[in-house]
C-alpha cells in the first residue's frame, strides 16, 4: 500500500539535558517554547547556541523538551562550513556513542556536546505503523515528486504513540530535492 507522508525539513538544532543546558544558560533557566513541532511534546525554544570549531562558527536554536542526552544534528554543509575534520558521522538521532565532539557556546558558558548528521527517518505512532504494514527501524524509500523528482532510500523508520507520520530530511536532502513550502512524499516499500 503507498502512503502519502508529509515531508519536513529539519535545519541544524541541538537538543541537551538539563547539565549542559545549565552550563551554557545557567542555574535555574528554562526553555523558552516560541513554535510547537509536529511531533508530540517538542517545540523550538528562541533559546540558541554557538556551535564553534576554531574561528568556523554557526548559530542553531535548542530544540525542547530536554532530554537526557545532548547532541547537535547539522547537515554536511554545516559540518564543511565549520571545518570539522573527522566528519560527524550519518547516524539515527540519538546513536551518540563514539560521536566526534564539538563545543557549543551559551551566554553563560561553553561546553562540548556530540555532533551527528541525522539519518533521514519516517515518524509514525503504532496505529500508522500497523496500517502501512511497517516495522520499527524498517529501511523505506520515499518518492518525492516535482521538478528535482528524487527517491530518498535508505530511510528509517521510528515508531511511538508520540509520533505523528512524516518524513524528516535535513537540509542539504531537501534543497537537493527543491523542496519549499508544504510537500508531500510517496513510501516505497
Amino acid at each position: 500500500m503507498d502512503k502519502k507522508v508529509k515531508v519536513e525539513i529539519s535545519a541544524r538544532h541541538v537538543h541537551l539535558c538539563r547539565e549542559d543546558f545549565e552550563k551554557l544558560y545557567g542555574k535555574g533557566k528554562k526553555l523558552s517554547p516560541v513554535k510547537k513541532l509536529s511531533q508530540l511534546g517538542e517545540f523550538a525554544s528562541k533559546d540558541k547556541v554557538e556551535i564553534i570549531n576554531g574561528k568556523n562558527k554557526i548559530h542553531a536554536r535548542i530544540l525542547g523538551p530536554l532530554r537526557d542526552h545532548s547532541q547537535i544534528e547539522m547537515s554536511l554543509t554545516d559540518a564543511y562550513q565549520l571545518s570539522l575534520d573527522p566528519l560527524p558521522k550519518i547516524r539515527i538521532s540519538g546513536d551518540i556513542h563514539g560521536a566526534i565532539q564539538v563545543l557549543v557556546k551559551g551566554p553563560k558558558g561553553n561546553t562540548k556536546i556530540p555532533a551527528i548528521i541525522a539519518q533521514r527517518h519516517l515518524h509514525c505512532s503504532e496505529e500508522q505503523a500497523k496500517e502501512l504494514k511497517l516495522k520499527p527501524h524498517q529501511i523505506i524509500s520515499v518518492k518525492i515528486n516535482g521538478q528535482r523528482k528524487t527517491t530518498f532510500h535508505n530511510t528509517i523508520v521510528r515508531i511511538s504513540d508520540k509520533y505523528d507520520l512524516s518524513l524528516h530530511l535535513d537540509t542539504d536532502e531537501a534543497n537537493a530535492a527543491g523542496i519549499s513550502g508544504e510537500t508531500f512524499g510517496e513510501i516505497i516499500k
